[in-house]
């Protein structure tokens, strides 16, 4: 039997966060529920379909209706309380390793330009994306971002670092940063590892022009199973969004999902 894409567990925890409907002032037909849009949302974010071939069967609510419901919650700052909740409880639950971290990128094909996308030069200039992540030791994702196929990965290294919510769910100050950040030779650059330094992190860069066999690939590839994990949800992996606020929306979420899938393993 296939599994709700809302189960009770992960309403519970999104359910106190999504802010109250008010009533129209003029009547009419009441509101879709809640958790009703959100199954229509989840199923866009897995499947890639179009917000309008969502199925009527779903009893969710059109497209259109997902597709404001995800802006609103988006702007309300949902996903970034949702994602906040679930890394408090997996510090909580001693699943986060922060002796060291992971940073890494992949691109996705943005069909319609639009927002933080850009000519991607591994893909005949056509428009692009790109999701930054930076993970725990174990791959847990610890913070995404989106810039444009074209923007170097070197440029990103300190914005996904920095951006590190202050995680709690133990006594004491919430913790936000790593001991160590890996990295691969798209991030090489002494300026970024002195500033790595300056916040209490230890640099592990590899180098340009440098042999491969470095060694540092056995704490890296946790990162890369990450963005494939993010790829997954086929609205990650082919962009069809021109806001760039829907797109980030959907990563959130799917960071979410990853958090939430790790604190049932």
């Amino acid at each position: 039997m296939a599994k709700p894409l809302v189960p009770d567990e992960l309403w519970e925890r999104i359910e106190p966060l999504i802010p109250e409907q008010l009533p129209k002032p003029n009547g009419g037909r009441p509101p879709i529920e809640d958790r009703k849009v959100l199954t229509g949302i989840l199923f866009v974010l897995k499947t890639g379909i179009a917000w309008e071939d969502l199925p009527q069967e779903m009893q969710c609510g059109s497209g259109m209706t997902c597709w404001r419901r995800l802006r609103d919650w988006q702007e309300e700052g949902v996903w970034e309380a949702l994602v906040q909740l679930l890394l408090n409880e997996l510090r909580e639950a001693d699943q986060i390793d922060w002796s060291r971290a992971a940073v890494d990128s992949a691109k996705a094909r943005a069909m319609g330009g639009g927002e933080k996308t850009g000519p991607d030069p591994t893909n005949r200039s056509k428009p692009g994306s790109k999701h930054h992540v930076v993970t725990d030791a174990h791959g847990i994702p610890l913070h995404v971002t989106l810039t444009g196929a074209n923007r170097q990965d070197v440029t990103q290294l300190l914005p996904v670092i920095d951006g590190i919510p202050p995680v709690a769910g133990k006594p004491g100050h919430p913790r936000q940063r790593p001991d160590e950040v890996y990295a691969d030779r798209a991030y090489d650059s002494q300026a970024h590892r002195e500033q790595l330094q300056q916040r209490g992190i230890e640099p592990h860069l590899a180098k340009r022009n440098t042999d491969h066999g470095s060694g540092l690939g056995i704490y890296r590839w946790v990162s890369e199973r990450t963005l494939s994990w993010l790829h997954q949800f086929r609205r990650l992996k082919t962009r069809y969004d021109r806001r760039a606020d829907i797109h980030e929306a959907f990563m959130k979420i799917a960071q979410a999902l990853i958090c939430f899938r790790v604190l049932n393993w």
